[in-house]
C-alpha cells in the first residue's frame, strides 16, 4: 500500500524514525543501520512496507528495496512476524540472510532474538532458492548501485547489470571506474 516514503526526519531513534511528507509525521521502525543514516532536519527516502492487522497499522522502512524484500519473504514464513523479520535484518543484513539460507547455516541465526533452532531451519527450508545476495556481496560496493541508482536506473536493474559484469569481466572486481563503464555500457540508455 505505502511502499515507499521521502521526507524530512523529525525525530530518530535506534529502531524508528519520524518522516514528515507534505505535513503528515509518518513514524517508521527502521532497522538500526537505517536510523544510523538518518540526521534530524534532512531528507530521507525510504523503501516501505504497510503491515494492515485488525488493531494495529504499522510501517516497516528500509534503505534498499533488496532489504523490504527479503522482509516480505520472511514475514512469509509461518511463525515469523514482522518484529522478528526486523530482527532478523537488524542482525544478519539481507545479504548476511541470503547468505545463511544459501548455505543452510542454522547457526548464523542463533544471535536473533525470537528465533531457535526449529524457526531458523524452517525459515532456511522455505526461503532456500527465493533469496539473492545483492551484486555488492560479489565486489559492487553499495557506491557503484548508488551512482547508477542517482543516473535513473531501478537498484535491482542495477545490482543485476554490476553481477553481471563482474561474472562476464571478473578482472574489473576492485576497478570502480572500469566497472562503473562497463555498466553503464550494458545499461545504454535503458531506464
Amino acid at each position: 500500500m505505502i511502499a515507499h516514503l521521502e521526507g524530512t526526519v523529525l525525530y530518530v531513534a535506534p529502531t524508528s524514525v519520524v518522516l514528515s511528507v507534505q505535513g503528515v509525521g509518518f513514524s517508521v521502525s527502521v532497522t538500526p543501520a537505517a536510523s544510523a543514516k538518518a540526521r534530524i532536519g534532512t531528507k530521507l527516502a525510504l523503501h516501505t512496507k504497510l503491515i494492515v492487522r485488525e488493531d494495529d497499522l504499522a510501517l516497516f522502512g528500509f534503505d534498499a528495496a533488496s532489504d523490504r524484500e527479503a522482509f516480505e519473504l520472511l514475514t512469509s514464513v509461518s511463525g515469523v512476524g514482522p518484529k522478528t523479520a526486523m530482527a532478523v535484518l537488524s542482525t544478519l543484513g539481507s545479504d548476511g540472510l541470503a547468505a545463511a539460507v544459501d548455505s543452510g547455516d542454522e547457526k548464523a541465526f542463533k544471535p536473533v532474538p525470537g528465533i531457535g533452532p526449529k524457526l531458523a531451519k524452517l525459515i532456511i527450508l522455505q526461503l532456500s532458492g527465493k533469496l539473492i545476495a545483492s551484486a555488492t556481496k560479489a565486489g559492487a560496493s553499495p557506491d557503484m548501485v548508488e551512482a547508477l541508482v542517482g543516473l535513473g536506473w531501478q537498484e535491482a536493474k542495477a545490482q543485476q547489470t554490476l553481477q553481471k559484469v563482474l561474472e562476464n569481466q571478473p578482472e574489473l572486481d576492485g576497478d570502480s571506474s572500469g566497472l562503473l563503464r562497463a555498466a553503464l555500457r550494458i545499461l545504454g540508455g535503458t531506464k
